[in-house]
């Protein structure tokens, strides 16, 4: 994949296969890739691990959007959906987010870290080895901090890279005395300095909807953690539009949901380089249209799919079942599946060392055993990887 253009649709001629092939890496990062018996006479390695039958080597998948960071349980929402209330019903009467956050809040940060090292165990053994994880539970100074501080010792305890997100602007908190504008500038103030001098996140995202926050706060927002050295990114066009042009004029690494986006909106997105990140999961958990990921692509943007995990509106958490059924959905390509869980998904989190099986990358492998890469998608997450490497090493 080392060759695939960042933005734009993609066939499937494009993606490179390598038959027989090997990976040679040492020390974490990988040394070579190529045919399995040049690799041999080339490097001459002391040490060589050969499959026994068919596999097919992919690079390590990255879910770049997941809420994996909470305590408690929202089935009593799920139940509700199913009888016909919409989800902005539920976050008005009680439910939502903020019956998340009332639990969560309860929780201990070792209570948080071990929930959080569990699911992402989960995520590492359906091949996921880069797992971004959001606050967005705590909704205050001291349980933002708590929940930051539970990914960064989650993170210790799990074989995947957690990259952690402040989410603190998930909704206004119904403790919270004061207007939407107080309370962003209560985070900005007195919550994201000392994220930074503590070094628990180096990204933020703000929600932009009708239950959440507005446009014109977001902007504001957005661009003053930009100024703090952030990376930013954004919630939009999930239940309705208008966040595409807010995405574009602060320049947001990506912009996520995108399920109500329409074609102004497309067309806005196909104008900068803001990278759309479509969560099928959200969809299959609300019962709502899937995000026009065949239009996104047509118009020239890059696309990637995440799982959004979330006790809330994503339940399934899982990645490739997900992204097997947008694929399907949405007319897509296996290269353009595969990009977006791969080298484009490595984009929208800003890392450059993974999501590609090349020289000097992260050795984050995954094996499936098959004799070819079309079988994976096309048994829609039945087949899963029987080997998972980390860093060169092997994922237990």
């Amino acid at each position: 994949m080392d060759n695939l253009p960042e933005k734009g649709k993609l066939s499937d001629d494009q993606m490179e296969i390598i038959p027989d092939g090997g990976i040679l890496h040492q020390n974490g990062k990988i040394i070579a890739v190529g045919a399995f018996e040049q690799l041999k006479k080339q490097y001459n390695p002391t040490t060589i691990e050969r499959l026994e039958g068919n596999y097919v080597g992919l690079p390590g998948m990255i879910d770049a959007h997941t809420h994996i960071c909470w305590a408690g349980s929202r089935a009593n929402d799920y139940a509700l959906r199913l009888s016909g209330k919409s989800y902005l019903e539920i976050a008005e009467t009680g439910g939502g987010i903020w019956n998340t956050v009332q639990k969560t809040r309860e929780a201990s940060i070792n209570e948080l870290a071990e929930l959080t090292a569990q699911r992402a165990k989960k995520l590492v053994e359906q091949g996921v080895t880069t797992i971004e994880v959001k606050s967005g539970y705590g909704l205050s100074v001291e349980q933002e901090l708590k929940i930051l501080e539970a990914i960064k010792l989650a993170d210790k305890n799990t074989d995947a890279d957690l990259i952690p997100t402040c989410l603190a602007a998930h909704i206004l908190p119904k403790d919270f005395d004061g207007t939407e504008t107080e309370y962003l500038q209560h985070i900005i103030s007195k919550l994201l300095p000392e994220v930074l001098k503590r070094k628990l996140a180096n990204r933020v995202d703000i929600f932009v909807e009708k239950n959440a926050f507005s446009v014109q706060a977001a902007k504001t927002y957005l661009l003053k953690a930009k100024e703090l050295g952030f990376d930013i990114v954004l919630h939009g066009d999930q239940f309705s539009v208008g966040s595409a042009l807010l995405a574009n004029e602060t320049s947001t690494l990506s912009i996520d949901h995108l399920e109500a986006a329409n074609e102004q909106e497309i067309a806005i997105l196909a104008k900068g380089n803001v990278i759309p990140v479509v969560l099928p999961g959200a969809s299959l958990g609300l019962g709502e249209p899937f995000a026009p990921a065949r239009k996104l692509l047509d118009a020239g943007t890059s696309l990637v799919i995440a799982s959004d995990w979330n006790p809330g509106s994503a339940p399934m958490g899982n990645l490739l079942v997900q992204a097997t059924i947008l694929g399907t959905a949405e007319k897509l390509t296996m290269t353009e599946v595969w990009a977006a869980l791969t080298c484009r998904a490595a984009k929208a989190l800003n890392k450059t060392d993974r999501g590609i099986l090349k020289s000097g990358n992260i050795a984050d492998i995954i094996a499936f055993k098959t004799d070819d890469y079309k079988e994976i998608l096309y048994q829609q997450g039945q087949l899963k990887p029987e080997k998972v490497w980390k860093t060169g090493k092997m994922a237990t």
